[in-house]
């Protein structure tokens, strides 16, 4: 996918334009030099730059160059966040305001890419080009279309759902959806996904050219975390044991390797944002008009990166340290997850080609936690103030499906079967055989082991919050206490806050929009 970054990210910058005539003497003037949908769909080639464009929407700003990672990271006890920029510091607050910038993004990000992906789903259907070709874009749209739409269902939670472009300037204000009409929506897109896409594409000839393109595995991980989100277990269970059964994914044997530039794309990566310094330009792309100087790089490192190396702006808790450190390995040393997941204060640790008892000496860093996790600090830079990183988001990897395949079978009440699952996730970490360790758990312990076990497994991947939320510990009084005693950004927690206001310009523009509660 860095190939079809370094090929055509922003493209078609005009697709929705509308031709108007003059009636005065039926003299219609059309500018010859715009692109427009009538004159852009007319090949293969055409419909292959669409879909590109359609990934392009996955690196910019509001998605995962910066402001996705901080919406999904911030908000749960595995983060938190002391950055003198309120768009951030409020965001692990729960105290987020209609009119902030950190809301807007997010929201222009997604619907950028979903008018992209309905431009492809509309116009490439009637494109004479290969068949095979023809599938896969229309599945790749398929998917964007419902990741974007999840994206928003999950932090927004009733919105807009446009399904074709607009056909005329009453179409821009769309009515409002149900949450649960969203879901529904994003289930659809990704069994369409799924029915069209290939398990890989390693047989084509342009294989080179197609690295981190969706598959039928990343459409079924994602329809089945959708089940999963609405509670339907035996159907998510079935897609989650499609995607074990393809045969495709598997663990690597290094925890490390799934954050960092080394090895990615690899055996356990199901689908991730294709990040490159490599890439188009090497403007940043901050805001305003798309052009073509922009990179196509992640501010990720930079945003979460450690005191004097980065803008520290999210930071490992205490809490996510301290339960590392609950259980040893077979060996009796310590879980390596916590050491590829935040840097701190131990006898021999480096980061960025230094010493960190040497950098943080007499200062109240010499006890911080700091990101490591899609840092640069292990790669020779000095620091990461060029603001821009190479590195891959991993939105999906194969112990996610297990996890969440374990998860499914204990909600079933086959809680002995959850085990092996879990067990390979924990096995990778070293960790002592779970059936002999904690043996026949009960389906509510079992809830709360899995809780554990994803705890540590994807700290600082955006997980965390989603989690607590679906497990409904936000309404459950004692859970919520809890959830105070480990991270005091919850003390500022509201009913209605576990979503994101809808930002105020949209709701002010739009009469169908009604503002979330508690906003």
């Amino acid at each position: 996918m860095k190939n079809i970054y370094m090929k055509t990210v922003v493209a078609i910058l005009a697709l929705s334009a509308f031709i108007t005539g003059c009636k005065k003497g039926d003299l219609d003037t059309i500018n010859p030099n715009a692109q427009t949908t009538q004159t852009f769909w007319q090949n293969a080639s055409d419909a292959v730059k669409g879909i590109n464009a359609a990934y392009g929407s996955l690196i910019i700003d509001g998605s995962y160059m910066r402001f996705s990672p901080i919406v999904e990271n911030t908000r749960g006890d595995d983060a938190t966040s002391y950055s003198p920029w309120d768009q951030i510091y409020n965001m692990g607050k729960f105290n987020m305001q209609s009119t902030g910038d950190g809301v807007l993004f997010s929201w222009t990000a997604y619907y950028q890419g979903i008018l992209r992906a309905n431009e492809v789903l509309k116009y490439v259907p009637a494109i004479n080009m290969d068949a095979d070709l023809k599938k896969r874009v229309l599945g790749q749209a398929y998917f964007l279309r419902g990741l974007y739409y999840f994206h928003l269902a999950d932090f927004y939670k009733n919105v807009p759902m446009p399904l074709v472009p607009a056909g005329s300037s009453t179409d821009y204000f769309q009515k409002q959806q149900t949450q649960d009409v969203v879901w529904a929506q994003v289930i659809s897109d990704f069994k369409a996904a799924k029915d069209l896409l290939p398990a890989s594409y390693t047989t084509l000839t342009t294989a080179d050219n197609q690295v981190g393109r969706a598959t039928k595995g990343a459409a079924a991980a994602f329809l089945g975390k959708t089940y999963l989100f609405t509670k339907k277990y035996a159907e998510a269970a079935a897609e989650f044991k499609s995607v074990i059964d393809l045969g495709v994914y598997s663990l690597v044997p290094n925890y490390y390797d799934n954050f960092f530039a080394n090895n990615e794309n690899n055996a356990e990566s199901i689908f991730e944002v294709q990040f490159s310094r490599d890439a188009g330009g090497t403007d940043l792309g901050w805001g305003g008009d798309p052009s073509s100087g922009w990179g196509r790089t992640s501010s990720r490192a930079i945003t979460f990166g450690a005191a004097s190396f980065g803008f520290t702006d999210v930071q490992p808790t205490p809490v996510l340290y301290n339960e590392y450190l609950e259980e040893k390995t077979t060996t009796g040393a310590v879980d390596p997850r916590l050491d590829v997941t935040m840097y701190y204060n131990k006898p021999g640790e480096r980061l960025y080609n230094q010493s960190f008892a040497a950098r943080y000496a007499g200062s109240s860093s010499l006890n911080a936690l700091f990101c490591h996790k899609y840092e640069n600090g292990d790669s020779g830079q000095n620091d990461e103030y060029d603001w821009r990183s190479g590195i891959n988001e991993r939105l999906m990897r194969y112990a996610d499906v297990l996890l969440m395949y374990a998860e499914c079978l204990n909600e079933l009440g086959q809680t002995s079967d959850a085990y092996p699952f879990i067990q390979q996730v924990r096995g990778r970490a070293g960790l002592p055989n779970l059936a002999t360790v904690k043996p026949n758990l009960t389906q509510a312990q079992m809830r709360d082991q899995i809780g554990h076990e994803r705890f540590l497994e994807f700290s600082l991947e955006g997980h965390r919050f989603d989690d607590i939320r679906r497990w409904g510990w936000l309404q459950d009084a004692t859970k919520l206490a809890w959830l105070k005693t480990r991270d005091p950004e919850f003390n500022t927690y509201t009913p209605g806050k576990e979503y994101l206001p809808i930002p105020l310009t949209e709701v002010q523009t739009n009469t169908g929009l009604v503002q979330n509660t508690g906003y």
